[in-house]
């Protein structure tokens, strides 16, 4: 269960979904029991037959912003920009904002040379290893470009420009119906199936639902290259958890009430900030916990979550929730049944 070779799978690549659903909560369910692995095909809609009075929902509430930027060198050449640390106080060096980008380029960029933004500037301050350093005025005129020239940070395998469909949008359809929070540059998939209807009909039944923030960082694609997985570096990112969600997690542990994930950033988010009884405390800090096979989960009883990539670090982790056996069996009924997977796809409730 160690080895980068056992979360590895053949998926037809028409399964890889490169639309949203018409409507969110129309896309399927697959719903795996983690205690037999038995499987029921569903709607996204019918998850609220699964929910129980007293349940506590925990969503992620980061909102993606369009951190994708096209930009000209000196010489005319196109240069393309993905904005990583928007949501951070970014180090400032002589009244400037030092901006972390992965930039695209026809030949790399040289450190003190211009990009150009239309009328707007970025300087290359200089280079972290693949990532480049881009000095803007302010984070205020980083901002203004962002929202108004930037585009949605589509994932690599969506073969398409964003916003390219005139039946939507990305930067309404690539997004939950509940993010507020600016600073992510992927989505917390799991979250893009649910709507205003399904919350009201889950608080009528007496769930209740509670926010954590975690910005989601372009670490989520990082392919895992160690063979032996204990030896993958995890990404780090941003988190968030208020004294108020912090106190409905706890009273729902006193309860014995079942916490529900929304995502894998969920998970993570209360796993790491969890003490070894489950309970967490208010704080803002950086999660960089990696959960495989082995980890025993102190905080989430049941998750809802999308269909991920093979070797992935978001597939180790619902190895480890559901069982290695019971997760690979339940993705190979999803192939059978022609299951949308990764961002825009269909969802799974593992309870």
């Amino acid at each position: 269960m160690y080895l980068l070779s056992d979360y590895d799978y053949n998926l037809p690549e028409n399964l890889i979904a490169q639309l949203p659903v018409k409507k969110r909560d129309n896309s399927k369910l697959l719903c795996l029991n983690k205690k037999d692995g038995s499987i029921l095909n569903k709607n996204f809609f019918e998850l609220e037959s699964f929910l129980e009075k007293g349940d506590l929902l925990i969503i992620n509430d980061t909102e993606v912003i369009p951190a994708r930027l096209y930009a000209k060198k000196e010489t005319g050449g196109k240069v393309e920009l993905l904005v990583l640390n928007f949501h951070e106080d970014a180090p400032f060096e002589n009244d400037k904002f030092l901006s972390r980008c992965l930039i695209k380029s026809s030949k790399r960029l040289k450190e003190n040379s211009y990009i150009f933004f239309g009328d707007k500037k970025g300087k290359i301050a200089g280079f972290d290893k693949n990532i480049c350093l881009v000095e803007f005025d302010s984070k205020e005129e980083l901002r203004k470009l962002i929202f108004s020239k930037g585009k949605v940070p589509l994932p690599p395998y969506i073969k398409r420009d964003a916003d390219n469909e005139k039946s939507f949008s990305d930067k309404q359809s690539y997004q939950t119906i509940y993010a507020s929070q600016k600073g992510a540059i992927a989505a917390p998939t799991a979250g893009l199936h649910f709507t205003k209807e399904f919350f009201d009909k889950i608080k009528a039944k007496g769930i209740d639902i509670a926010k954590i923030t975690l910005h989601v960082g372009y670490g989520t694609f990082v392919p895992v290259r160690a063979s032996d997985i204990r030896e993958h570096n995890m990404h780090s990112e941003s988190f968030v958890i208020s004294k108020e969600t912090a106190e409905k997690i706890n009273e729902a542990k006193k309860k014995k009430s079942r916490i529900i994930a929304v995502g894998t950033t969920s998970v993570r988010t209360l796993e790491f900030a969890a003490d070894k009884d489950g309970y967490v405390k208010p704080m803002k800090s950086d999660c960089d916990l990696f959960i495989y096979p082995g980890y025993e989960f102190k905080v989430v009883d049941a998750m809802i979550t999308n269909f991920h990539l093979p070797k992935s670090t978001l597939l180790m982790l619902v190895s480890a929730f559901a069982g290695i056996d019971a997760i690979f069996s339940a993705y190979k009924e999803a192939v059978t049944l022609n299951y949308r997977f990764f961002s825009y796809g269909d969802a799974m409730f593992i309870g």
